[in-house]
């Protein structure tokens, strides 16, 4: 813990807005021999050698830092001991909002409210220090070996990038043949510059080059039987057809790949009913096996029709496995279906949502196989592509434009509404096309999309050795992705140390599959060269910090390792949480779910946060004073987003105090009741969006606090404490405007409902 403390004051970012020696001055009074040094320096960030020399001089072992957010300049400042910033810029003198009682003290040149929120924060800083530690690393060795399963296009490029990395490389393949589903596109769409033309794959050298290399170790008619370990450290046992094979790594690229949607999904326009009626991947090893004889083919990009007759078979139909709802208000089931036809039940209306995914895939892979079949006959065959919408993605537009120009090649937006067949051809009835008329298209044949789904939704890959089972959690959640958050951290997993790339990840053309799949490697490089040194990958890049248990306390309930949203804690032979510091990911999840208060991080605590509670001075006089609520912000997205507010002058209530906490899923029920018996007249919990539409970083942890605060209302409520006075808000980064609104709104729900009844007891 710090006991000799330095605290410096920037006066260039603060002291427009704040009388900083007087504030300087009250921090030395109240803290005494604590703070050792008090100091306003004219700008913090040119003061660097004068902290070094106190630190020295007078023996500190911590700095607090009072200016600017750490989110500004924070990297600036890399000293050798303990080191804490109070953000008395953006949520302080730039969120300050006059709230019309509030007098100016020309005497001590800002508002009072202001000063005391400053004060109030300072302190904090000080109780933060003071309740810390120095974390120490939880390095583990870090096998400098990468675990790529899936041969395929993907996996072959990840296990080569690796390999020229200087890493040894396992890469472990389900089939008897390298190359997946790249075996049957021997020309693919643009793979580089101009992105004009079509490209060889050259797959043949591609596979040569991964068999001939030293550093890559390659396994087929292989399967994972099991992994077990941490990242840098991690076990797998594989299945070959010589028996298991056991080897060590140090991270995983998963790179298996897709599998078609069934096809009962677009049973309602043919396929699987007429010969004449394929997907595009079957379409595409006709094409490679020369058995593809048609003059006029339509491909059709627009599904809205299957998706229609999928939607409407479902309705009224409960889930599988469900009994059917009451006769009373209940929905009417569907009619049962004739013989031959296709059931559907509710499930059925995510899996086709593939199609949709798959929607950019098809567009690419649509016009190269039109080009394709105009090239083998000479553009003596006709082809017609029918889209909805046209999907390229990026730099691939180029590929587009040159195919409107393509002999042979047709396109216009339509609405299919209808595919039959017609003795030996097929007719395709669009509406609403670009031509400005509807027709009826008559062609040999007709090429649907295919819906890519992930390996990951139909088997279990990796087979994880994990309390928490063998399979990714929650797959269902991104339907059957393996990536967790695709927006902020590409490539993650819910299982640190596991990195997806391709179509495992998210349907991707196969330029984008190369570029994912050296982006998988970077990350897996990145991972064991952290694991080596003791600290987390992400989302905390570079935390020394990792749970720390209390075992003596430890009443065996499961909650911390049920809740990890990452598997980092498995049960030792006696039931009680077995750490994995390398899988851990810093959010503190475990130590908001406990308890007993038996888990905490060297530098972020349940004592700390307690301690920063009970700092701030909360008034008796509720008319007088105005009320004083507790604001814990995720510092992922909601202190982002109030930095961004108060940078752009959006104030908000003074009367608020804010906490950063890790994630939301680290709040602890006994900081509420911390503030409640202080005298808080409420606490507000701000933080990622959940749900369908979830942002959060750590995946789970706004979700989990909203079950946590239903718990907590209940125990208000026995204490004759208005639940609405806890309340759990969710933002965006990207929504700082919103955020001042949100925080008055509850402020003001505050004041209508009065003072806190614990309050000055």
């Amino acid at each position: 813990m710090a006991g000799k403390i330095g605290v410096y004051f920037d006066q260039q970012n603060i002291g427009g807005g704040l009388d900083v020696e007087a504030l300087a001055a009250q921090t030395a009074e109240k803290w005494g021999d604590l703070t050792a040094v008090v100091k306003v320096v004219p700008v913090l960030a040119l003061a660097l050698d004068e902290i070094k020399a106190d630190i020295e001089a007078q023996g500190l072992d911590g700095v607090l830092l009072c200016g600017a957010s750490p989110r500004v300049d924070g990297e600036l400042y890399r000293l050798p001991v303990l080191i804490e910033h109070v953000n008395l810029r953006e949520q302080c003198v730039q969120a300050y909002k006059n709230p019309d009682r509030s007098p100016v003290d020309t005497a001590k040149g800002a508002p009072e409210l202001l000063r005391l929120m400053a004060r109030d924060y300072v302190n904090m800083g000080v109780v933060k220090l003071q309740k810390s530690e120095a974390p120490e690393a939880a390095s583990v060795a870090g096998v400098q070996r990468i675990l790529v399963i899936g041969g395929g296009w993907t996996g072959l490029t990840a296990a080569l990038e690796a390999a020229a990395t200087g890493y040894e490389v396992v890469l472990v393949e389900k089939s008897d043949k390298l190359g997946g589903a790249a075996n049957n596109i021997p020309m693919a769409s643009p793979l580089a510059s101009p992105w004009e033309n079509k490209q060889s794959t050259n797959l043949v050298a591609k596979v040569s080059e991964a068999m001939g290399s030293p550093k890559i170790k390659i396994y087929t008619s292989a399967r994972m039987q099991k992994l077990e370990g941490q990242p840098g450290e991690f076990k797998a046992a594989i299945d070959t057809a010589s028996g298991t094979v056991e080897v060590e790594v140090g991270a995983v690229v998963l790179a298996t790949g897709w599998v078609a949607l069934d096809q009962k999904y677009l049973a309602p326009m043919g396929l699987g009913k007429s010969p004449m009626v394929v997907d595009a991947a079957t379409f595409g090893k006709m094409l490679v096996a020369d058995q593809v004889k048609a003059n006029r083919i339509a491909f059709v990009l627009d599904t809205t029709m299957a998706e229609k007759a999928v939607t409407e078979a479902v309705e009224g139909c409960p889930l599988e496995g469900e009994a059917p709802a009451p006769e009373s208000g209940a929905t009417p089931a569907a009619a049962p279906a004739a013989e031959g036809e296709e059931v559907f039940v509710k499930e059925d209306l995510e899996s086709i949502r593939h199609l949709a995914y798959s929607n950019a895939v098809n567009s690419v892979g649509m016009l190269r196989l039109a080009n394709t079949v105009c090239e083998k006959t000479d553009d003596a065959c006709q082809t017609f592509i029918l889209y909805k919408d046209m999907t390229v993605p990026g730099i691939l537009e180029r590929f587009y434009k040159k195919m409107q120009e393509r002999l042979g090649v047709m396109m216009t937006k339509a609405d299919v509404t209808d595919i039959r067949e017609a003795g030996n051809h097929m007719v395709v009835e669009c509406k609403n096309t670009l031509l400005g008329m509807d027709f009826d298209l008559d062609v040999d044949m007709v090429v649907l999309p295919t819906g890519l789904v992930p390996t990951t939704a139909k088997d279990v890959t990796i087979h994880f050795d994990y309390r928490q089972g063998p399979d990714f959690p929650d797959l269902a959640l991104f339907d059957g992705f393996a990536d967790s958050n695709y927006i902020c951290f590409p490539y993650e997993t819910r299982r640190t140390g596991v990195y997806a790339a391709g179509c495992v990840r998210q349907p991707l053309t196969m330029d984008a599959c190369e570029e994912d799949a050296k982006g998988a490697v970077l990350k897996a490089v990145q991972c064991i060269e952290a694991a080596s040194h003791g600290v987390a990958v992400h989302p905390r890049s570079g935390d020394l910090s990792y749970p720390l248990f209390n075992m003596v306390r430890c009443t065996q309930c499961k909650r911390c390792t049920e809740e990890c949203p990452f598997g980092a804690l498995d049960d030792d032979e006696k039931g009680t949480p077995r750490l994995n510091p390398t899988r851990c990911r810093r959010c503190g999840t475990c130590f908001g779910a406990c308890p007993e208060r038996v888990i905490s991080f060297a530098n972020y605590n349940i004592d700390q946060i307690g301690s920063m509670i009970r700092e701030v001075q909360v008034p008796k006089d509720f008319k007088k004073d105005g009320p004083r609520v507790l604001i814990l912000a995720c510092e992922n997205d909601a202190y982002p987003a109030l930095d961004m507010a108060g940078e752009r002058h959006k104030p908000w209530s003074p009367y608020c105090r804010i906490i950063p906490v890790r994630c939301l899923g680290s709040v602890n029920a006994i900081w509420v009741s911390d503030a409640m018996s202080k005298g808080y007249d409420g606490v507000m919990l701000l933080g990622c969006k959940y749900g369908d539409d979830y942002q959060c970083h750590f995946v789970k942890g706004s979700e989990i606090c909203a079950k946590r605060k239903d718990n907590i209302a209940e125990t208000l409520n026995r204490l004759g404490v208005q639940p609405e006075r806890v309340e759990l808000l969710e933002v965006a980064i990207d929504e700082y405007d919103k955020v001042p609104n949100l925080i008055d709104g509850f402020v003001d729900r505050i004041m209508a409902m009065g003072p806190n009844p614990f309050k000055g007891m």
